[in-house]
């Protein structure tokens, strides 16, 4: 049984950063690509970053390129996203997703989901 434990999200105001960790326990998730998709009130769950399983090789949705950076640790099962420049817009419930294809993981086929992290920017 794998679980993906999502930590980091909280309250920050416009311009400011935070930096998501999640944690993957169970079984080592090296071999996985790794992403972060969110969802905002009303809205369906979107896409947002992936990184694959070497790190080699990052996504990401227009709407945060450049201002988001997801990295991952394979020693430490863990993946990041870091992200700057915070707008209200990015208000979500973040998500940790694993699979084992990237391309799949884009597309929203998840073997593994965390049980997310509010994330909340103020204007």
């Amino acid at each position: 049984q794998v679980q993906l434990v999502e930590s980091g999200g909280g309250l920050v105001q416009a311009g400011e950063a935070l930096r998501l960790s999640c944690v993957a326990s169970g079984r080592a998730l090296s071999s996985y690509a790794m992403g972060w998709f969110r969802q905002a009130p009303g809205k369906e769950r979107e896409f947002v970053a992936a990184v694959t399983w070497s790190g080699g090789m990052t996504y990401y949705t227009d709407s945060v390129k450049g201002r988001f950076t997801i990295s991952r640790d394979n020693a430490k099962n863990t993946v990041y996203l870091q992200m700057d420049s915070l707008k209200p817009q990015d208000t979500a419930v973040y998500y940790c997703a694993a699979k084992n294809n990237v391309r799949l993981l884009k597309s929203g086929n998840i073997d593994y989901w965390g049980q997310g992290t509010q994330v909340t920017v103020s204007s």
